[in-house]
This record gives C-alpha cells, structure tokens and sequence, in this order.
C-alpha cells in the first residue's frame, strides 16, 4: 500500500531521501545536458525546514520511500497577506508510477497546505512530463498559469 505523509525535512530525512535525487536528477535535469552537477543546497533547505518554511511529503510504500515533494512556504513577494507554497521538487520513482502514487502525494500536499493555512499552493513541472502530471494537478483543481524559458549560457 502506498502512503503519503507530511515529515519534517531533517538531517535524517534528508539522508533518506538522497539516495532517490540521482535517480531524479537522471530523469528531469536539464542542467544535466548544460554539465551543471547536482550539487544541493542541504544546510539551506535545513535551515529554512528549521525556520517552518519547508514542506515536505513523502511517498512510502511498505516503509520504504519511493517519492517526495518538497515545498516551500512563505508569504507572497507580491502580496503579503498570501501565504505561499511553492513547489520545488516532486518525484515518484519510476517503477511506482502510475500507481496512484502522484494523486496521493500531492493530495496530501494540498491537505496539508490548507491545515496550515496556506492560500496558494503551486508547483512546476518539466514540459516533457507535463502530459503525465497535468492530467493529476487537473484533477486536483490546478489550472496552468505560467510558461518558463530557460537559456543555459556560456561560461565565457
């Protein structure tokens, strides 16, 4: 059977989850194809975890970790009276996908984002899994707002 809970993001947790961000990072990154190493910023997500500006759901199946979703939590740069999650990373590991694996996370995520209060919740995804996601998010009450444009310059 696979859960979805709300953990808080410590040195544990994220050692748990380290083994999964290759994986992830071979899947999504486009900075892969630009040669920018995977290289996180662990004390900074620990330290806003600390500070309640991370939320963070993981995904389990028998107890072992199979996906998470990692959010941050703020107020709105433009509208301070909107508390903010923003997504940062969500992954299910490939051989649990298409499991009800992704619908579980990130309702659980969206449970959690209104027990706390939260007034917009929103997340990202590759274009490329767009067709694999959106169809979930739809589900779910999202609606597509943005586009992004990425340029990987010379180190020149």
């Amino acid at each position: 059977m696979i859960v979805a809970s709300v953990e808080e993001l410590t040195p544990e947790t994220l050692e748990e989850a380290k083994p999964l961000l290759p994986a992830h990072y071979d899947e999504l990154s486009e900075h892969k194809l630009a040669g920018i190493p995977l290289d996180p910023q662990y004390g900074l997500y620990l330290a806003r975890a600390a500070a309640g500006q991370v939320l963070y759901v993981t995904l389990r199946e028998e107890g072992r970790l199979i996906g998470y979703l990692v959010s941050f939590v703020a107020p709105g740069m433009h509208y301070q009276s909107c508390l903010t999650a923003t997504g940062d990373i969500f992954f299910v590991y490939p051989t649990r996908r298409g499991l009800e694996g992704g619908k579980t996370l990130f309702s659980a995520w969206l449970k959690e984002c209104k027990r706390r209060g939260i007034r917009l919740a929103q997340i990202g995804m590759k274009s490329r899994h767009a067709k694999y996601v959106r169809p979930i998010l739809e589900e779910l009450g999202f609606f597509e707002t943005e586009i992004t444009f990425w340029q990987f310059l010379d180190k020149d």
